[in-house]
């Protein structure tokens, strides 16, 4: 048997984890078909009454839409039970790979985090990011030899570990996986290599999300999802909808 689940992502600014536009990184799939997605969506409007032509996960996110949001979270909203969402605290990703490069806990301080997450991302080993990093982690030849690997292995994007987590949870039960996903063009080379080569995987189709329904909903999950984790993660935290985001969070997250 094979599944076809639609994913999209939320958040996702490739290496760049620390100094960007978010705080958190989300990616989910949801398994409906299409006349349910299609359902699924013309209830929102329904509900929403908004004249905009596209609905994003913003219409949901408005004070004025709170009872449609709790809704569509909820046990009787229309992806309850058929959703999973990985979400990435990009801060504590970040200071997770600097840990394991210098073998001890890193206190989590901004400053030395950019430094770090620049000297990964820069491809020139001249760079003046370099040197401001070695300078407060430590200049020794090891250091130096463990960032190139890590430079070079890309290990920084989530976007990639999020889609094989994905596979790896909806083929659980023995079903191969085919993943209907929201066109990504960084997805492409080694890291797709490394995606079609996952072993529950049945196939893998890039499509624009405004043509498929399910791509729709998908993307309203993700985008409320990665909202109210960024709303706890920044201490302004909803207990009603993080409570109700909690059933759809996959216990490999990157999450407190």
């Amino acid at each position: 048997m094979t599944l076809e689940i639609a994913c999209d992502e939320s958040g996702s600014e490739g290496e760049k984890l620390i100094g960007g536009q978010t705080d958190v990184f989300a990616h989910a799939g949801v398994r409906l078909s299409a006349e349910e997605a299609a359902g699924c969506l013309k209830e929102l409007r329904r509900r929403i009454r908004s004249p905009a032509v596209e609905y994003k996960a913003n219409h949901l996110l408005r004070t004025k839409h709170r009872r449609v949001l709790e809704w569509f979270l909820g046990p009787l909203g229309p992806v309850h039970g058929r959703a999973q969402v990985y979400l990435v605290d990009k801060k504590l990703l970040l200071a997770n790979e600097l840990r394991a490069l210098v073998g001890r806990a890193v206190p989590p301080d901004d400053e030395v985090l950019a430094a770090f997450n620049d000297v990964l991302r820069t491809r020139n080993r001249r760079d003046p990011a370099a040197g401001s990093f070695f300078a407060m982690a430590g200049d020794t030849a090891e250091l130096r030899a463990k960032v190139a690997e890590s430079r070079d292995a890309k290990i920084l994007d989530p976007l990639v570990p999020a889609i094989l987590r994905a596979v790896e949870h909806w083929s659980a039960g023995g079903e191969r996986v085919y993943l209907v996903h929201d066109e990504q063009p960084s997805l492409k080379g080694e890291r797709l290599a490394r995606i079609e080569a996952s072993p529950g995987l049945a196939g893998l189709e890039f499509v624009d999300s405004r043509t498929d329904p399910r791509v729709q909903v998908a993307d309203f999950l993700v985008g409320v999802a990665r909202r109210i984790a960024e709303d706890e993660l920044n201490g302004n935290g909803d207990a009603v909808l993080t409570g109700l985001l909690a059933p759809y969070v996959d216990s490999a997250s990157l999450w407190r």
